[in-house]
């Protein structure tokens, strides 16, 4: 017996169960997005690495990149992120695109990482952006699409929090504990790294990176100010606007949000669950982004949720849908090769009422027939034999009480109709 061939390392297989939940994730992000006036949108898989390696950060393209040569000898990527392409399309129609654009996408994305829980090669992400304007806004407005997401949903403050911050408020930090300006975008990245070490080795990278002892202790001082945002007039006008939408609850600040990619400017920010720590979401502000692959300086921000980690999230509080099944589905059975005919007939002429329709492929024992419908969740089955056939009539069997009737058969789907509406 031949082995049996295994998927690759790091992806997923969705069987109809795992389908109808990612279904139903996309739906939720479209109804949030399109909400707030974003259009769909979507780019290649494949790009050229040359599009990452000058803004995304080395470790994306060297060490988390599937990178492959193609035939023309060109260096292509399967897209790690799509925030770059987005800046890329942007660019080819600038002259052409009304501003401010938002837009939206999901879909499949690959990172060459040690697959855990929580963490795979492939997967699927939300990006929704918002370009041509540089305000407190516009922030407010992707933070707050984000709590909106959370709340339809399910997952309350209680549960998740978005942690916000500004790049630029740290910078300016930086320089008042006298933190040299070309070491700052170093110790930004230590910032990042903070939660993420143990924290003497976090000191001792510190150090290493740098930061004089003095500067280590101010730095942490910074680090645990809940009130360093009132530095910074931007932040005054962004608390306000999620104040009027009612999404204080979900927002706090937090010095120690960066996000580890290097083409963020300014305002950033990152959700995580309350209980545990998990990362949800994040994004930020990257007002050079488009002039750096060629289009006109363009302000922007955006933010990215991959489908992994919020699944399991959703699942650990009971948040995903039931599991799939075909409860709204009518079987139709074939009783004999005389009425076969008759029954895929029928099913064609009520799958033309909207309804979705099985007729069962082979001619058998009509316990197993049912049995079949049993074991997928439908309902009601429809039965046609030579009777039925004769008397121009249809059985509705109700399978989870065992009921059946015997009905006109020109009259039996808007009756299944009202079964299924009950």
């Amino acid at each position: 017996m031949k082995a049996l061939i295994q998927a690759v390392k790091g992806t997923r297989d969705f069987y109809p169960e795992d389908m109808a939940i990612r279904t139903w994730l996309y739906n939720k992000i479209r109804q949030v997005s399109e909400s707030f006036g974003y259009q769909e949108y979507e780019g290649p898989l494949l790009e050229r690495i040359d599009l990452y390696a000058a803004k995304s950060g080395d470790e994306l393209v060297n060490q988390q990149s599937f990178v492959f040569k193609d035939r023309g000898g060109d260096t292509i990527t399967l897209r790690p992120e799509l925030t770059p392409t987005l800046t890329r399309m942007i660019a080819q129609k600038q002259n052409e695109l009304v501003f401010p654009l938002r837009w939206w996408s999901y879909g499949p994305f690959w990172r060459y990482e040690r697959p855990q829980k929580g963490r795979t090669r492939e997967f699927f992400q939300w990006n929704i952006d918002l370009i041509g304007v540089n305000t407190p806004e516009a922030d407010a407005e992707l933070v707050a699409i984000c709590a909106e997401f959370f709340k339809k949903v399910g997952l309350t403050p209680s549960l998740v929090q978005i942690h916000v911050n500004n790049r630029a408020l740290m910078n300016t930090e930086l320089e008042r504990i006298q933190v040299p300006a070309e070491l700052r975008p170093n110790i930004l990245q230590v910032i990042d790294r903070r939660n993420k070490m143990d924290p003497s080795i976090w000191d001792a990278y510190a150090l290493e990176s740098g930061l004089s002892p003095i500067q280590l202790e101010e730095l942490k001082s910074l680090l645990s100010d809940p009130e360093l945002w009132k530095k910074w007039p931007d932040f005054h006008k962004f608390f306000s606007i999620i104040e009027v939408l009612g999404l204080e609850d979900y927002i706090r600040y937090d010095a120690g949000i960066i996000r580890g990619l290097t083409y963020y400017t300014g305002f950033v920010f990152e959700a995580f669950e309350k209980e545990g720590g998990r990362a949800l979401l994040g994004g930020g502000r990257y007002d050079n982004l488009v002039s750096d692959v060629g289009g006109a300086p363009l302000p922007g921000i955006g933010v990215a949720m991959g489908d992994v980690m919020i699944t399991i999230v959703l699942e650990k509080y009971n948040l995903l849908p039931p599991k799939a099944n075909l409860s709204n589905t009518i079987l139709v059975t074939v009783f004999d090769e005389n009425c076969q005919l008759s029954s895929l007939d029928f099913a064609s002429a009520v799958r033309q009422t909207g309804l979705p329709v099985v007729c069962y492929p082979e001619i058998a024992k009509l316990p197993k027939q049912l049995k079949f419908a049993d074991r997928m969740g439908i309902r009601f089955a429809v039965i046609i034999g030579p009777d039925e056939v004769t008397n121009h009539k249809v059985t509705i069997k109700d399978l989870s009480g065992h009921d059946q009737e015997t009905v006109d058969r020109d009259l039996a789907a808007g009756y299944l109709l009202q079964l299924l509406a009950q």
